[in-house]
This record gives C-alpha cells, sequence and structure tokens, in this order.
C-alpha cells in the first residue's frame, strides 16, 4: 500500500467547498481544511505511487477551484 499527502491552494473563500469535493474522490483517505500556505491537505492511499499520482492529476487537479497542489509520497 502507498500513501501520499497532497497540499492544495484553492480559490479564496472555497476551502470547505473543494475539501468536501475532493472526499468524495476514491482512494482519499482523509481531506482537512487548513491554514499556511496551502488551504487543504488531503491523504492518499493506493497500490502503488503512480496510482496516487494518478489520482491527483485526473481526479483531484481537474476540480473547480483547484489551484496549485504539492504531492509528497511516504517513503515507508
Amino acid at each position: 500500500m502507498s500513501r501520499a499527502f497532497v497540499l492544495i491552494d484553492v480559490a479564496t473563500g472555497m476551502s470547505e467547498t473543494v475539501c468536501d469535493s475532493v472526499r468524495e474522490v476514491d482512494g482519499v483517505a482523509e481531506a482537512y481544511v487548513i491554514t499556511g500556505d496551502f488551504d487543504v491537505v488531503v491523504e492518499l492511499e493506493g497500490e502503488r505511487p503512480h496510482d496516487l499520482l494518478s489520482t491527483v492529476t485526473s481526479a483531484v487537479r481537474p476540480l473547480e477551484d483547484v489551484g496549485t497542489t504539492r504531492t509528497y509520497v511516504c517513503l515507508d
């Protein structure tokens, strides 16, 4: 099992909406609105690292109001 964390910058005032939307994506274990340089943090789970990156590019980034994303794949 592979795991990754994705930090998402969203449009002003849309953090909760994006967080709710991303929770519906297959492979998303958890999603939270956060403070700091990014607005939402997402925990992904998948069989392989490629599955995680595919989820980000095909299901997370296309969501409305999603801007910059940063993906960190766990090594352990």
